[in-house]
C-alpha cells in the first residue's frame, strides 16, 4: 500500500521537541510525512531539524507556514560510496576548482529563488536560519558555493547537526560558460565532508537522479532515524 498524507496537523514546539511524542505519535506513522507550524522561531527550527525534519514553506489563506516532513525515505551518501565522473574529475583539475563555506545566506538564497519559479525559500524562512546563528552549539547553518570569473556559479543552503550535513537547496547557473557546475560543487563538498570526519551527507528526498548519481543510497525513516540519532550527538 503507498503511503498516504490524509490532512496535515500542527506540530507544536513542545511536541517536536519531545523524543516520547515523537516515538510514539510521529515516526511509526507511515500515512504522514508533512505537518505544519506558524512557529518560524530559531528554537522550533533546530528542534524540528534535530528530530530528522527536513521543512520547507508554503502559503495557506495568504499566510506562511513552515511545513517539517518527517520523510518516508532519504537520501544519505557514505563518502566511501562518492561517484566522481572523469569529467568532474578533469575539470576540478584543470580549473583548480575549490568551494567557499560560509554563511552568505541572503546572496545564495537571492540565487536559488532566481533558478527556480517557485522557490519555497522564503525571506521569512532565510530570517529563521540567520536567527539561529549561536543559539545551539551543535547546530550551524552554512552557505557552500563555487565561484568562477567572479560569478557564484553553484551553491546551496544546508545545516550541520553533530557529525552530520543536510542539504537544503541549492542552484547551478545555467547561462554558459557556468553552467554544468552543480555535480562539481557536490563532489568538492563531499570530499570536504569527509576530510572533516562527517558521518554521512543527509540529501534529503531520494527521487533526484543527481542523489543516486553522486553515490547516494535510500534509507527508509526507521533505518534513517537509527542512523540520524547515532549521529547528531556532537
Amino acid at each position: 500500500m503507498e503511503n498516504v498524507q490524509l490532512g496535515i496537523y500542527n506540530l507544536t514546539y513542545d511536541e517536536v521537541n519531545s523524543r516520547e511524542y515523537l516515538q510514539e505519535h510521529i515516526y511509526p506513522n507511515l500515512y504522514k510525512n508533512y505537518y505544519w507550524s506558524d512557529d518560524f522561531s530559531a528554537r522550533y527550527y533546530i528542534a524540528q531539524a534535530k528530530a530528522g525534519f527536513i521543512a520547507v514553506t508554503d502559503t495557506y489563506e495568504e499566510k506562511e507556514l513552515l511545513l517539517p516532513e518527517i520523510q518516508f525515505s532519504y537520501a544519505l551518501l557514505d563518502f566511501k560510496d562518492l561517484h566522481i565522473s572523469k569529467k568532474v574529475s578533469k575539470r576540478i583539475k584543470k580549473e583548480n576548482l575549490h568551494i567557499e563555506i560560509d554563511n552568505n545566506i541572503e546572496e545564495i538564497a537571492e540565487h536559488i529563488r532566481a533558478s527556480y519559479k517557485n522557490s519555497w525559500l522564503s525571506e521569512q524562512y532565510c530570517q529563521t536560519l540567520r536567527a539561529t546563528e549561536g543559539l545551539d552549539k551543535s547546530f550551524k547553518v552554512i552557505t557552500v558555493y563555487i565561484e568562477a570569473e567572479g560569478n557564484i556559479v553553484a551553491g546551496e543552503i544546508g545545516y550541520i547537526i553533530g557529525k552530520t550535513y543536510t542539504s537544503l537547496s541549492g542552484f547551478s547557473s545555467k547561462q554558459k560558460p557556468f553552467s554544468n557546475y552543480g555535480t562539481t560543487q557536490l563532489v568538492l563538498l563531499a570530499q570536504y565532508l569527509q576530510e572533516q570526519g562527517f558521518s554521512f551527507w543527509n540529501l534529503g528526498q531520494p527521487y533526484m537522479d543527481y542523489k543516486l548519481a553522486l553515490g547516494a543510497k535510500v534509507y527508509e525513516r526507521k533505518t534513517f532515524l537509527e542512523r540520524w540519532f547515532s549521529s547528531i550527538i556532537s
